[in-house]
Formats: structure tokens, sequence, C-alpha cells
């Protein structure tokens, strides 16, 4: 039995919401997919704002909706953050905080305090929201749907509203509620590097139906149904920083069975960081390589094959010990090289994306 169990079916003209899912109690839940798909619909569907006739929402063995009966939005004990992030322009910071805290059963003091140190607003405490940056706005926000006391934590698209340097700016908070709150986040998003370095497990949506369920690392490594983050398939590994080449600036990061070679970021030894390794990215070889310039090859053992979306293409996947890479190959490459299921292969990587 799920932690999260929601299902519900919800009609619109020219759209239908046909859900059924069972979601982890803990980490963050990407709700993945194209504009018009139905992550925000699911989420306030989550949320109570939506009420189909057809819905159940169980969290935790407590029973939140069971067709037209359940717990308006109000009664729910969660926390919601918008694009936007709507403070009342009157009140100040802290202000804002103790609005919301107000108003719910499940608010603690502590609650408050973690919320504040959690998001580093400390500093921002006495002051308007007239004279806070975007990023600055939005971790208040996110402070004050914290505050509350929530049991889940939902978010919808909280970073779209942002430029590039505000994104990154509030990622690295983002990251430190997933490792340090005991509650789940689902958490919307059309962002792919935002996926990649953010969610646990990842559900993924088209045209309100779900398509993909699972934790990213295997749903992204699955070759049944090649799922894209962005412009290709690939797949996202939990790492560490090993040893450091000062002389030619380069990191070592290790994964379950393996290590690649990075450029080096400045990252300490032992931090946990996560790789993204693009199918274009990795090429296979058979037997001995020689000299090359791809310094990173792997040696792994075929273990599926799958269709690419073109029919010259196929899409390879190699276990590295207990971890996964896919490769993309032309059809003729892979005839060429007697590529099989079984069949022994170094991989080499041409491009490694850190993600901090």
């Amino acid at each position: 039995m799920p932690d999260i169990a929601a299902a519900f079916r919800l009609d619109r003209p020219g759209f239908c919401l046909d859900v059924d899912l069972g979601l982890p109690g803990r980490g963050v839940s990407a709700l993945f997919g194209p504009s018009g798909s139905g992550k925000t619909t699911l989420l306030r569907c989550i949320a109570g704002l939506e009420r189909p006739p057809r819905g159940r929402l169980v969290f935790k063995g407590e029973i939140w909706q069971n067709g037209t009966n359940g717990l308006p939005p109000h009664r729910r004990p969660l926390g919601y953050v918008f694009q936007e992030a709507s403070l009342f322009p009157h009140l100040t910071v802290l202000g804002n905080l103790r609005y919301g805290q107000k108003r719910s059963a499940e608010a603690r003091p502590e609650g408050l305090e973690q919320a504040i140190e959690l998001l580093a607003i400390g500093h921002l405490l006495t002051r308007q929201p007239a004279t806070l940056s975007g990023g600055e706005r939005q971790r208040v926000a996110i402070a004050r749907a914290l505050a509350v006391g929530p049991r889940m934590l939902l978010m919808d698209e909280p970073l779209a509203a942002l430029d590039l340097p505000r994104k990154r700016e509030i990622l690295p908070y983002l990251e430190r509620l997933r490792d340090q709150l005991d509650i789940p986040i689902l958490y919307v998003s059309h962002a792919p590097d935002e996926v990649a370095r953010l969610a646990d497990h990842i559900v993924v949506l088209d045209a309100g139906r779900v398509v993909a369920s699972g934790p990213l690392s295997e749903t992204l490594a699955r070759l049944d149904l090649p799922i894209r983050l962005g412009e290709d398939i690939g797949v996202v590994l939990e790492a560490t920083v090993g040893a450091i080449d000062a002389e030619w600036r380069l990191a070592r990061v290790d994964f379950v069975d393996g290590g690649l070679w990075t450029r080096d970021r400045g990252l300490p030894a032992g931090q946990r960081v996560r790789l993204r390794v693009l199918a274009r990215d990795v090429s296979l070889a058979v037997g001995e390589t020689g000299n090359s310039s791809i310094q990173n090859s792997l040696d792994g053992v075929v273990d599926s094959l799958g269709d690419d979306e073109h029919p010259g293409l196929l899409l390879v996947r190699v276990a590295i010990g207990k971890s996964y890479l896919i490769a993309r190959l032309t059809r003729r490459s892979a005839a060429q090289l007697g590529i099989a299921v079984g069949q022994p292969v170094k991989a080499q990587i041409k491009s490694v994306a850190l993600m901090e």
C-alpha cells in the first residue's frame, strides 16, 4: 500500500484527467509533462480545490476524499506554493508568515522557526514584500506554506516566474527541503533540469493520463517507454565527489559500481551530487578501444534494447554493475558491432552534466 493513493477522474470539454497512482510519503515526487497534460489539475484535486465526482485520496491510511465526500481544502493539512508568491503587500515578511499560521490547527511555533531557518530568510522578517527580489519573495512564500505545519507540501511550478539567476539562487533551498523535511513534496514542473536535480520519484503525465510513475533513476532508465527530460533520453545517477586531480582541474564522481571524471567545480570530496548522462553522449565499443580523447570508459554489459523515435536508431541500455547508462546508436553501427543482450561492451561517456 503506497503512502499516498490518489485516483481521480475529472471530465472537462476537450480534456479528461484520469489517474490512479501511488506516491511515496517522503522526498520530492515530480509531476512532469507538457503544458496541458493535467499536472496542475491533479495537484488541485489533491488539494481539494477541484472536486471530481469520481475521486479518492488516501494519505497514510487516512481517507481525505472518497467520491464526492471528503475534507474541504482548509481542513487538508497541506501547504500550497503557487507560481506567484502572492504575499500580502501591507504586511511585513513576518506578518505574512504568521497570517497563515493563525488559521492552521497544525501550526506550531517551532514550525515557523524551522521554515525561517530552512529558507534562510531571518534577515528579511521586517521587510515589506515590495522591497524583496523575486527569489526572496518566493522563498518567503515557501516558508509561509511550511509555517502552517503541513503533512504534505504542494508546489505548482514555483520557479516558473523567476529568471535563470533567481532559479539558480533558490534551487539549493529546495534541495534542503527535500533532504531535511520528513514530508512528501509534490512538485509540478515541465523544466527538465529542475526534475533531474530535485526529484526522487517522477510521474509523467500526457493528455490527462499517467504515462509512467516510479523512482526517478529507474524510470528514466526504462527502454520500454523512453522518458525524455527535455531534448534527449538519459539517466540520472546519485553520486559522491571522490578524488580531485588538482593538476588537470578534474574531479572524479563515484556512483554505485562506477566513477566518471568531470570538470572540478570546487566541490569538496564526499559531497553528494547528481549526474545526468544523456544517451547522445554515450558511445559503445567492443574489444580494445586504443587511444581516445574520451577519458571516461566503463566496462559494462548490454542489458536490453529498445526502439528510438527514428527508425534508423536503436537505444541500448548498458548495466554498469547495478547502475545503468543508455546509449543511442544507429542500427547499422549496432549490427556492425554485433550488439546483443548479454554482450560485454565499453561504454564511453563524452560528457557529464553535474548537478550540485
